[in-house]
């Protein structure tokens, strides 16, 4: 293999549908279009998300490892033959780089990868496992766990400037061991998508009248928990308002039992878990993207939204920030804040050459900046780069 090209492992802890999945996904498919030999080393992909790999229609040849041991919850048995299988396989592979992506993943594929001797070792942080809404003493041991792994990588990679800041104030790693890859993604669809009255005729979504939508995981810290009540305070004023949720998750049945509670279920449509190719259609159905979550990286369907020319509405931290330009692409409110999620929507409802600017804005903010190509190559020239 010339200097060039690189034979290349990305690990992660299980390939579901997900951000951090499709960033490796698309990462791994753009490095094999430069060239380079790619392995992708995963766990099992259990959860009702679905599963990545079998959703996409084709998929060019490439090794993929999958091991029973590398699991997202903390099993130190498990664990412990995780990082010993990583190091075998990495050992006899000759691998020029290992990538990690996810935390668990992170930590033992780190360690794994150094003491297997690979030359480049460099991890991707797509989300904090430490956050502000998680238990303290579950935030000192992640920290210190980021702290350890920082020590054992060249290069670590973020997909927002403020998972930068949080790791740097967090003393996970000094600053300049950190560099920003905003995550990759195919917008085609999204850019070229465009309103079908038969698709709101399939999902019962009026013909006339907004549509507010929200993209996400039925599970806790995703945002439903204030999209739900903002939606009843954007309904009183504007009843003629659709509220489609596009997702499924442990949550479904009780959102759906709030939803009927406050006398909103005919301004829900719950669309379910859905292929990857049916959400740029349904996302060109919305006038609005609410995206409430309060764990975020990166909010890839924000971007996704923006693309579609939908101006988003989020809470303001994490990256989300970097997304949503307050006043610009959208609004960005204190956490929590469901009034002003609700005020927001309805600003924009009710001026929509207001809503049309900022998606026009959003849509040139996001066009090359997320390219999925684009991330690949700028990934693969700063490994060459950290070979030399």
């Amino acid at each position: 293999m010339s200097k060039d090209k690189l034979k290349i492992c990305h690990i992660i802890t299980r390939m579901i549908v997900g951000g951090a999945q499709e960033n490796t996904l698309l990462t791994i498919l753009g490095q094999l279009e430069l060239g380079h030999e790619v392995t992708l080393f995963t766990g099992p992909s259990l959860g009702p998300e679905g599963k990545l790999l079998e959703r996409q229609k084709s998929l060019p040849n490439f090794e993929i490892v999958e091991t029973p041991n590398l699991v997202r919850e903390l099993s130190p048995k498990k664990d412990l033959a995780a990082y010993r299988e990583l190091k075998a396989y990495l050992s006899t592979g000759k691998f020029d780089v290992a990538h990690t992506h996810s935390s668990k993943a992170g930590i033992v594929g780190r360690a794994a990868a150094t003491a297997a001797g690979v030359p480049y070792v460099v991890h991707t942080v797509h989300g904090q496992a430490f956050h502000a809404y998680e238990k303290a003493w579950k935030n000192w041991i992640y920290r210190h766990a980021e702290r350890w792994a920082a020590r054992r990588c060249h290069k670590i990679y973020a997909v927002a400037q403020a998972m930068v800041d949080q790791c740097v104030a967090a003393g996970v790693a000094p600053a300049d061991k950190y560099k920003v890859v905003y995550s990759g993604m195919d917008l085609t669809p999204f850019l070229n998508g465009v309103r079908d009255l038969a698709q709101r005729e399939r999902l019962n979504i009026p013909l006339r009248g907004p549509v507010i939508g929200a993209v996400a995981r039925l599970f806790p810290l995703k945002g439903y928990e204030y999209f739900v009540p903002a939606a009843a305070l954007i309904a009183k004023e504007r009843p003629d308002v659709t509220f489609l949720v596009v997702g499924d998750g442990l949550m479904r049945a009780e959102l759906e039992a709030q939803v009927a509670a406050l006398g909103l279920t005919d301004n829900f449509v719950f669309a379910g878990l859905v292929p990857p190719e049916e959400v740029p259609p349904l996302i060109a159905q919305m006038d609005i993207m609410a995206h409430l979550s309060l764990r975020e990286g990166l909010p890839r369907v924000v971007v996704q939204a923006l693309a579609s020319g939908k101006p988003a509405l989020g809470f303001r931290l994490d990256g989300t920030p970097e997304v949503i330009r307050d006043g610009q692409t959208g609004f960005c409110v204190a956490p929590e804040d469901v009034e002003a999620v609700a005020e927001a929507a309805l600003k924009l409802l009710g001026d929509p050459a207001e809503l049309e600017r900022m998606g026009r804005n959003g849509r040139e903010l996001v066009r090359e900046r997320f390219d999925w190509r684009r991330m690949a190559t700028i990934l693969t020239e700063d490994y060459l780069q950290g070979l030399r």
